[in-house]
């Protein structure tokens, strides 16, 4: 093997087994990795820090029986502390602090034998869907330099998109795996609710929305990402049924023929690109093709409520964020300090109620129970993963005159006042419009994976699959089959094409 030639061909669980068999070295793998970063970074700013000497060392220790032991990786940097590593969550305020430990997921990645080489950039505090931030930067989609990875993942999946590691860590607490995944044409699951680990210093995130695993290029990487992670760690204040076998057995076995429901609608707002639309009617055309029964239907949401509440969890969420990085920082929060979107989605969220919060949260986690007797009927939801094609870089951002006249409204009104809500609605409105779907499964806290199963004017066009509550080992036999239906590894975007 010519492993400078075929690295951006092999995927994470290709490469742990020519490692294992003694074909290639863990440090070639390194070597061939830094060669693809070192290439392509410039142009594509997906990385916020290097730990290539550090990996370097560990490749020549001996390695655990892992299917992923010696393969290089990246993690986010944003909710799980790397040892010695930057935890600046994009954030301005928090660039000088380092952690000095590692988060449950980064020790188990660790445990796993995968060399972490670097971080990944996420934008601050990991609340737009698209990575832009004023401490990094934009981070540019390698199908199309001019377009947005999306976010808050955007760095892992431009990272994963460009080659320059098979597999990286994502979070999702509202999109966050599925939308970049998506947009760079990966695979992307978000695993149910407390699969994976918060610990040691968050029982949860986003009360219970946000959860941990990765961007893949195939669905075994990630069946086997999520065999290594998953599972409570000290403390965890819930955890969902333990799998039956391991995940990446899962990948291995038919899925049956499964009652399947279909949707080329939006949830949460209007509209849908006619490309969005169309590939979940080729998807669908594709599922009866193997022998799955298909329904349209979907389940009814009360999108108005869902988007209140989830505005309400935000802001607070985002106001503790701004408070808790000041103290870290040892210093007093200031408006220079944050992104202007951050700070005045902060001040609402300080000025709500306790009442409003608690009000909120209460609704958001019954969403599940209303949406768990449409799962009684139905095996898998499908539906469009985003609204449209990848857009424009910071398209999604707000606009400093939006951000102005919310200044302004947001400064004369008192705490409980609903009217804070709706002046900072009107803005993420406009985000809804292009990421409808996602969020909803956060909520449920179901499985819920999207698949480059379409593609448009060589943009990738993701497709969302939704199963019942702990039910990961439903979406990852049916991802092996749709994958080997319709595979994507061979598709190379065009920077890597064209150099």
């Amino acid at each position: 093997m010519n492993l400078l030639t075929d690295y951006s061909t092999l995927d994470a669980v290709g490469i742990g087994a020519s490692i294992r068999s003694g074909e290639i070295h863990p440090a070639e793998v390194i070597t061939a990795a830094l060669a693809q970063i070192e290439r392509y970074e410039p142009e594509i700013n997906a990385l916020t820090w290097r730990r290539y000497h550090l990996a370097l060392r560990e490749a020549e220790r001996p390695l655990p029986d892992s299917p992923l032991a010696g393969v290089p990786f990246l993690v986010k940097d944003l909710s799980q502390p790397l040892e010695g590593a930057p935890f600046a969550m994009g954030c301005r305020m928090r660039r000088d602090l380092v952690a000095d430990h590692d988060a449950a997921m980064m020790a188990r990645y660790k445990a796993a034998g995968l060399l972490i080489i670097g971080q990944t950039a996420a934008p601050e505090f990991g609340a737009s869907p698209d990575t832009v931030s004023e401490l990094n930067g934009a981070t540019r989609n390698p199908w199309d330099l001019e377009r947005s990875p999306g976010g808050s993942s955007g760095g892992s999946a431009a990272a994963v998109a460009a080659r320059y590691v098979p597999a990286a860590h994502a979070s999702d607490g509202a999109g966050s795996i599925r939308i970049p995944a998506s947009m760079c044409g990966l695979f992307g699951l978000k695993p149910t609710r407390g699969r994976t680990p918060k610990g040691p210093d968050s029982a949860e995130g986003w009360f219970g929305m946000s959860v941990e695993h990765a961007v893949t290029r195939t669905v075994r990487d990630s069946a086997a990402l999520l065999d290594i992670t998953q599972g409570p760690d000290p403390g965890a204040p819930y955890y969902p049924p333990p799998p039956e076998r391991p995940y990446l057995k899962e990948s291995e076995r038919p899925p049956g023929s499964l009652n399947i429901a279909f949707s080329t609608g939006s949830m949460l707002a209007d509209g849908m690109h006619t490309e969005c639309v169309r590939a979940v009617e080729l998807t669908a055309g594709l599922l009866e093709d193997l022998g799955h029964r298909i329904t349209p239907a979907r389940p009814a949401v009360n999108a108005v409520r869902f988007k209140e509440d989830m505005l309400v969890m935000m802001a607070a969420d985002t106001a503790s964020a701004i408070d808790a990085s000041a103290r870290a920082a040892g210093r007093r929060p200031s408006e220079e300090l944050f992104e202007a979107a951050s700070w005045l989605t902060g001040r609402i969220g300080a000025r709500l109620t306790a009442v409003e919060l608690a009000d909120a949260i209460k609704h958001l986690r019954n969403i599940g129970r209303k949406t768990a007797p449409f799962f009684e009927e139905y095996d898998v939801f499908v539906e469009p993963t985003i609204a449209r094609p990848p857009w424009k870089s910071g398209a999604l951002s707000p606009k400093l005159d939006s951000l102005a006249k919310l200044q302004l409204r947001s400064a004369a009104l008192r705490p409980g006042n609903r009217a804070l809500l709706k002046a900072v609605g009107e803005i993420g409105d406009s985000v809804l419009e292009s990421v409808p779907n996602t969020a909803l499964w956060n909520a449920t806290g179901q499985p819920s994976m999207t698949m480059p199963l379409h593609w448009t004017q060589g943009l990738p066009v993701g497709v969302q699959f939704t199963a019942r509550y702990a039910d990961e080992a439903a979406l990852f036999r049916l991802a092996a089959q749709l994958e080997q239906a319709r595979p994507w590894i061979h598709r190379l975007p065009p920077i890597l094409t064209s150099s």
